[in-house]
């Protein structure tokens, strides 16, 4: 999609998604953080944890001011079990030859509590409908794709069952881009209006949606320092019963 993300079209989508992650990551705290995939995109700029990487498939020639970069195999990342904070996928899951076998090592090695922010393409949205309809026409010899043919997009719903069954519990989604399917920026600029209706009258059918979910394990719970559990030790009176004096006769 690198290509593509060069397009009007494509610059539109990366600022909606730089917007969503630079608000959600600068507040997620830990020391290791991993983003897989789309080096166009800055995902973990404005996070402060001391570690980062960028772990892309292949290697490529020129990473735009990305910090460390490693190849490696989405579905077989060389990190042990339980070893990093925060984990960003953005399209990864859409591209990725096997989309649950990445997600489940996602799990693996984000610890109890990591998080995990995904940005995926909406089927059922105008873009969506319009790469379907450009398919049909391009089975019979007429039409182009307006995006790329790569990968299989995964609905919102479906992503969200997908990270139940594995023990995640979604924090927060919300879908954007609702301008229709254009390639000029001239157009893109005379849809604008849609973003703020979009929002407020048809907020599922973004052509874009971001999430974020937390790992959870159950039987696990976070342990504060001692000396905030424990019980304050404080003098307290306690009411001592006076003995009476026996009474003294006087015999005349």
């Amino acid at each position: 999609m690198h290509d593509w993300f060069q397009t009007p079209a494509g610059q539109y989508l990366l600022a909606w998604e730089d917007a969503q992650l630079r608000s959600t990551v600068a507040d997620i705290f830990g020391y290791h953080a991993l983003q897989l995939g789309v080096p166009e995109l800055k995902g973990l700029e404005a996070n402060r944890m001391p570690h980062q990487w960028l772990g892309m498939p292949q290697a490529a020639q020129k990473l735009p001011g990305q910090r460390v970069a490693l190849v490696t195999d989405f579905a077989a990342l060389p990190f042990p079990a339980c070893s990093l904070d925060l984990v960003l996928l953005p399209h990864t899951l859409e591209l990725s030859v096997d989309p649950h076998a990445t997600l489940r090592e996602v799990e693996r090695v984000l610890v109890p509590e990591g998080r995990v922010v995904i940005c995926g393409l909406n089927p059922a949205s105008l873009w969506g409908l319009c790469q379907r309809r450009a398919r049909l026409l391009r089975g019979l010899g007429l039409g182009e794709l307006f995006l790329p043919d790569c990968g299989e997009f995964i609905g919102y719903w479906r992503l969200r069952d997908w990270l139940r069954l594995l023990g995640f519990e979604v924090e927060e989604g919300r879908f954007g881009c609702y301008r229709p399917a254009v390639r000029s920026e001239a157009w893109l600029q005379r849809w604008a209006w849609m973003d703020r209706a979009g929002a407020r009258w048809w907020p599922i059918v973004g052509a874009a949606y971001f999430l974020v979910a937390v790992k959870r394990v159950r039987g696990m719970r976070l342990l504060g320092p001692a000396w905030k559990t424990a019980a304050a030790r404080t003098a307290v009176s306690v009411p001592v019963a006076q003995r009476q004096q026996p009474s003294k006769w006087i015999q005349d």
